[in-house]
Formats: structure tokens, C-alpha cells, sequence
């Protein structure tokens, strides 16, 4: 039987290390190279600052999907996000869907209340929005308006 050299230790070692990092960071966070099960839904805000991609979508508090991508519409000069909710989430056509912050310099996420109406299908669009709050334009207005 041969002997197992320190070198083949140290790179089996090294493999199986670099293995368990980059486990934990898709874990933590949250990011999938598969496709997810869900659908996408459409929001168009006036003001998406501080909001990225991948942030988290929630209801009622429970982490419900993410957004997928975010752009500039050019019809409306409003930035069009969409998002993926997860299968087995219904969210109504009068919902409304706000930019939050988590704590005071946390990240930005998507709060959806929901409403009472119909549910709404994958490719479809949440009327109801409100933008993010700048804490630079609140701080602005309270110094300039006193």
C-alpha cells in the first residue's frame, strides 16, 4: 500500500475547504444558479434608490420572493422592477408595493400588502407603488423649511 504524501492531505484539504466557503456564501446570501419556482410580477416606482437586485420581497413580514432585475422605463422616465414570488403565493391586483428599509441603514426591500381583489398572473403588474424615502431629501427639507 502507498503512502499518502502531505501534499495530497494538504490539497484534498484545501479542495474540500474552498468547497464549504463557497457553500456558505450561496447560502447566506440567498443567491440560486437554478431556476426558482414562481412567477413574475411588474412595479414601476418613481424613485427605486438604494433597492438591488436580488433583494427580498415580503408579506406580512415573511420572505415571499426577490427582485429580479431593475431598469429604467423609457416610456415613463419611472424605473420598472420586476420581481419572482414564489409558487403558492397569491398576490391580488389591489395590492400595493412600498420600498422599505430594513432598520435605519439597513437594505432596501419590497413590502407588498395585500389586498382583497383578484390574484394576479405571472407577467403581471402592481399598480399601487410608493417610492423609496430619501433620508438625505427628509433631512434636506426639515433643515431648509425651520
Amino acid at each position: 500500500m502507498k503512502k499518502i504524501s502531505l501534499e495530497f492531505i494538504v490539497g484534498l484539504f484545501l479542495i474540500v475547504g474552498v468547497g464549504a466557503i463557497t457553500y456558505l456564501s450561496v447560502v447566506v446570501s440567498g443567491v440560486s444558479g437554478f431556476s426558482s419556482d414562481g412567477y413574475q410580477l411588474k412595479a414601476q416606482f418613481s424613485n427605486s434608490s438604494g433597492l438591488k437586485r436580488g433583494a427580498v420581497i415580503e408579506i406580512a413580514g415573511v420572505r415571499v420572493g426577490q427582485v429580479e432585475s431593475i431598469s429604467l422605463d423609457p416610456a415613463t422616465q419611472e424605473s420598472m422592477v420586476v420581481m419572482l414570488i414564489n409558487s403558492g403565493v397569491e398576490v391580488q391586483d389591489d395590492a400595493i408595493a412600498s420600498i422599505r428599509t430594513a432598520g435605519i441603514i439597513g437594505d432596501k426591500f419590497i413590502k407588498i400588502s395585500t389586498g382583497g381583489g383578484d390574484p394576479l398572473a405571472d407577467g403581471g403588474e402592481i399598480i399601487e407603488t410608493e417610492p423609496a424615502i430619501s433620508i438625505e431629501e427628509l433631512i434636506s427639507k426639515y433643515i431648509f423649511e425651520s
